[in-house]
């Protein structure tokens, strides 16, 4: 440790190479940086301490967009600090008074949004072919996305679920989700990329 407290590379426990420090570049620098074309939509969350931890994540997958809609908890607030550790100045934001707004505004753009919900409509988001640029609601922890919310969604995904519960907490659906739409929109540019000779 140095004498302020902050770790420095070869502190670690083990003798395995740990990335667990931030990247070294100004938030200028990092604001150059491509961003993957998903857009997150929170409706409604209730809990700052999911939306600190979905600010988080959104910089770990470097989103175009966080959209904080109705009463979930946007910036300022100590709560989205705590668990964001620092990630909400790398995340591009937006706040929406009502979600529908926050559909419409990318809709309008001709960016297809799906509701990430479980419902006898929604389909695995394993088995559906994600577009090249795409938004996704995530909503209430307690009452999920809202119904007309959903109805003018462009499709419905769910995660298949195999226990008790029949219900994840929404920054881990945030997470499987994500990286899933990530992935799919990387093997989406790499096949129809042109082939260099």
């Amino acid at each position: 440790m140095t004498g302020k407290g902050k770790p420095v590379k070869g502190d670690m426990e083990t003798s395995f190479e740990v990335r667990s420090f931030d990247a070294e570049m100004t938030l200028e620098e990092y604001n150059k940086l491509p961003k993957n074309p998903l857009y997150i939509i929170l409706d409604n969350l209730r809990s700052a301490f999911n939306v600190g931890a979905i600010f988080r994540l959104c910089d770990t997958m470097r989103v175009r967009g966080l959209f904080l809609c109705g009463y979930t908890a946007f910036p300022p607030h100590k709560k989205l600090e705590k668990t964001s550790l620092g990630a909400i100045n790398f995340v591009p934001w937006k706040k929406f008074e009502h979600t529908r707004d926050a559909v419409r505004y990318l809709q309008q753009k001709g960016i297809p949004v799906w509701a990430a919900e479980t419902t006898s409509l929604s389909r695995s988001y394993l088995s559906v072919e994600y577009p090249h640029e795409i938004g996704i609601v995530f909503g209430n922890e307690a009452y999920g996305v809202s119904r007309d919310i959903m109805e003018i969604c462009d499709n419905l995904i769910e995660i298949p679920l195999f226990g008790f519960k029949n219900s994840l907490n929404v920054a881990t659906s945030c997470a499987v989700i994500g990286f899933k739409v990530i992935e799919k929109i990387s093997e989406i540019k790499k096949a129809t990329a042109p082939i260099v000779q």
